[in-house]
């Protein structure tokens, strides 16, 4: 049986920042992957935003860790060269009756620490975006885009230079509880930890279940692209976004250029059973149409392409308004330590997680 300080199970950048503080804390770590190489689930089926803070209750985990996060994420991106680009955005109010929605948005982003925010008037909008529709919008200079991807790998290459045991295509059969430790069960092996870190994504709440820890539901929400085609990617340059009506839930359908040159529209939401359905009975593109057409008038199908899929591991289900992460001990597996329900802002967010739930983890060693 092998023996573990830490074993963290999920390979996603939430897992993999948590596994490198705690290696470079100089404890013995090691990450279980079900696939066969890291981040291959919510980690890079997303935006690539670097979200500045805007949008959550003040004093969530997710307005906290997302403000710390979005600065520690820029920094770690120029540090490591992670393609990634401070381009700004700009939420825009398709009439008058979406700026009072603004303003609330504003003075939520300004509660939390976000310092830079300004209401701007349809000339400003003329100005730096010509081709986008709005009669006021709320510019965020600190909102940014990312490589999903880069981020991905330059944590694996953390978690190696820190010394993390790696175990890719390797799925959590089950474990429990025996004496003062965790023991795993896998195809291969059982693995001892004194403290377990669940990191599993879409499949936190079955780790739980499988470790005697408490009871939770994680509901996966499927988000759907398309993207601009190359000859009309030129009509935005930053990212743009409409008013949230669900901000629980969606942020909107919105326009994002990416550090790669595509500029993607979406994405969409849809609450579903399957946990790796990313496929079956997608929308068509003319089901984007209307939804870009408010921001950038003219814009037919013609226009658009389908682009990729993601799936969220939300802990807030269709009929609620907000669910925070879980980054926390278990109630009843005192030795576990949850890092679940970690959908929007988890990318902008990763770093700063992985320092609380190291912190979280180093205090039951």
């Amino acid at each position: 049986m092998e023996r573990v300080d830490v074993l963290v199970v999920g390979a996603g950048v939430s897992g993999l920042a948590t596994a490198a503080a705690l290696g470079e804390a100089g404890r013995s770590v090691c990450v279980v992957e079900r696939h066969p190489r890291a981040g291959m689930d919510t980690s890079t089926h997303n935006s690539g935003v670097i979200h500045a803070g805007i949008y959550y209750p003040p004093g969530s985990l997710k307005a906290r860790l997302c403000v710390e996060g979005r600065d520690r994420l820029y920094a770690f991106c120029a540090a490591r060269g992670i393609p990634h680009a401070r381009c700004g955005k700009l939420i825009v109010a398709a009439d008058a009756a979406e700026v009072p929605a603004l303003e609330r948005l504003a003075a939520t982003g300004r509660a939390n620490g976000v310092d830079d925010l300004e209401m701007v008037d349809a000339a400003f909008v003329r100005t730096h975006e010509p081709h986008v529709h709005a009669v006021a919008a709320l510019s965020s200079p600190s909102t940014g885009i990312v490589s999903p991807e880069g981020v991905v790998h330059a944590l694996r290459r953390r978690c190696d230079e820190a010394g993390v045991a790696w175990l890719p295509s390797t799925a959590i059969r089950g474990g429990g509880r025996v004496a003062d430790h965790l023991e795993l069960e896998t195809d291969r092996e059982r693995i001892a930890a004194s403290v377990v870190v669940n990191a599993a994504g879409l499949y936190a709440d079955l780790v739980s279940q499988m470790l005697g820890g408490e009871a939770f539901t994680i509901y996966p929400a499927r988000g759907e692209y398309a993207e601009l085609i190359p000859q009309k990617r030129g009509l935005i340059r930053g990212l743009i976004y409409p008013v949230p009506h669900k901000p629980g839930h969606s942020l909107g359908v919105h326009l994002v250029p990416t550090v790669d040159g595509v500029v993607l529209v979406g994405p969409t939401i849809r609450y579903q059973s399957g946990r790796a359905d990313y496929e079956s009975d997608r929308l068509a593109v003319p089901d984007f149409v209307a939804p870009t057409a408010k921001m950038l008038p003219g814009i037919t199908a013609a226009d658009l392409t389908l682009g990729g899929s993601g799936i969220r591991a939300k802990l807030c289900p269709p009929d609620q308004a907000f669910a925070d992460f879980m980054i926390r001990a278990d109630t009843r597996v005192p030795n576990l330590v949850h890092v679940a329900g970690i959908d929007s802002p988890g990318l902008t967010s990763c770093l700063a997680t992985g320092r609380l739930a190291a912190e979280l983890t180093l205090e039951r060693l």
